[in-house]
């Protein structure tokens, strides 16, 4: 007797879906900046918290240096962020925000404001979803 799985009943499906709707939405919020949703996620981070160094960004981001480098190079030759080694230590590398970067914090910002509403979440809709995703990602990792 055959025990077929309703693939709509599977959660990492569904998951699945989510992401690949969340990658569409991030491409249409961020195409007029011409950034690639990974880069608007390495931007957040230096706006969170500016000057980084490349191996911290990456523990942040949860990527690794074959994926984080080359990201890194096309944003600073796009004139979103440069890279420094300090005088002090050559092996370091300071990865920090240009003026631009800054000043289209806010238009990014709007910009994604504006995509997000017009789905029909609210915020508690939102942080209730966060929550649980948040809950299912600590339970996988354990």
């Amino acid at each position: 007797m055959p025990t077929h799985v309703n693939l709509a009943n599977q959660l990492c499906f569904s998951v699945y879906n989510v992401n690949r709707l969340f990658n569409q939405f991030y491409q249409e919020a961020l195409s007029a900046y011409h950034l690639t949703y990974p880069q608007y996620l390495l931007l957040t981070e230096l706006w969170n918290q500016d000057h980084q160094e490349l191996r911290d960004l990456g523990e942040r981001l949860k990527l690794s240096s074959n994926t984080l480098t080359p990201l890194v190079k096309r944003l600073e030759a796009r004139g979103w962020v440069t890279r420094v080694h300090p005088a002090e230590d050559k092996r370091r590398l300071i990865v920090s925000l240009t003026a631009k970067a800054k000043a289209d914090e806010a238009p990014i910002q709007a910009a994604l404001a504006e995509c997000l509403g017009r789905y029909h979440l609210t915020a508690a809709d939102y942080e209730q979803a966060l929550a649980l995703n948040q809950k299912l990602m600590a339970a996988m990792r354990a």
